[in-house]
């Protein structure tokens, strides 16, 4: 099944040492973006994602073609960018918490996406949309494309997953991100905010406050996911309930574990699975990622995926 995913792709340069990265001498040089992990998960576990997002003429937008190409990624999709070039971003090493980031992509070739590059696209043998709040922030042309894709795929009928994946800096304040972002999730087929980022764009203090919210804008599926707790899902008008995290025997970088759970969630539901079977692959996709430090390497073929399943750990 043509999955579309759209966003930005960055070059990522992770620190081969821990410190502030202003000191760290060497990197190892990779593919970032979230749109980008949850493609890779999903080519992985046997569907065919296409990306839309635009690059640069330069070394980082070949070294994204390359992986798109590897990781099995269509790239019919991927226009380029004569002027503008390939954003990236720098990672740093830490044996605790969350590690520093640090973003180069204002004025980047994906931001100069434009609504009249979604025109020109032929979504012929797409089945599927997965967006994410973090490219609508990237710039004002960005936003237009995600509309206009969005429409298109309405008018294709093609079901339209939404991960809000908060980026408050690329904001240029909390009203606007909340506003901007509850009026591209109207409608849609699944929503799948964190319980933080639900409590912010919907003042709800509960699982099933979020659920709610967003059930009575006309999504249809809604999975909350509660970290360490494992997961909310709620169908409009069907099923509800916590699906429990996925063990894991050790936490090495927890950057990325909600693509991985997308990714495992938007497998299922292409697969005609219920929203507990997606919630419940979606926790064990992030229980892998957890257990890697790299955004994407660690995400599991059908196989790995069914041997961690019934191992009962990750």
């Amino acid at each position: 099944m043509k999955i579309i995913l759209m966003g930005e792709p960055m070059g990522l340069f992770m620190a081969n040492e821990t410190g502030p990265l202003s000191k760290v001498k060497t990197f190892t040089a990779s593919i970032a973006g979230a749109e980008y992990n949850v493609a890779v998960g999903l080519a992985r576990l046997g569907h065919t994602p296409a990306y839309c997002t635009r690059l640069g003429f330069d070394p980082l937008g070949e070294r994204i073609l390359d992986g798109l190409r590897a990781n099995g990624i269509a790239t019919d999709l991927v226009t380029q960018d004569p002027q503008a070039l390939t954003g990236f971003m720098m990672k740093g090493s830490t044996h605790q918490g969350d590690p520093d980031i640090y973003y180069y992509r204002k004025g980047s070739a994906a931001s100069q996406l434009t609504t009249h590059h979604i025109d020109a696209l032929d979504l012929y043998g797409c089945e599927r949309l997965h967006v994410t709040g973090i490219f609508p922030a990237v710039s004002d042309s960005a936003l237009a494309a995600t509309k206009r894709l969005m429409s298109r795929a309405r008018a294709l009928e093609l079901p339209i997953s939404f991960d809000p994946n908060l980026r408050p800096q690329l904001w240029e304040s909390e009203k606007k991100m909340v506003a901007t972002l509850n009026a591209l999730a109207e409608g849609v087929e699944t929503i799948l905010p964190g319980m933080g980022e639900g409590t912010i764009l919907t003042g709800e203090s509960t699982p099933q406050g979020v659920a709610e919210f967003y059930h009575r804008r006309g999504v249809k599926n809604v999975i909350v996911k509660l970290g360490k707790e494992g997961a909310y899902f709620s169908q409009a008008g069907g099923a509800s309930g916590l699906s429990p995290a996925f063990p894991v025997r050790e936490i090495v970088d927890t950057v990325g574990a909600g693509d991985g759970f997308a990714a495992g969630v938007l497998s299922a539901l292409a697969e005609g699975e219920t929203l507990e079977e997606a919630a419940f692959r979606g926790n064990v996709m992030g229980a892998i990622q957890i257990t890697h430090k790299s955004d994407n390497e660690g995400l599991p073929t059908r196989e790995e995926l069914s041997r961690i399943i019934l191992a009962g750990t990750a």
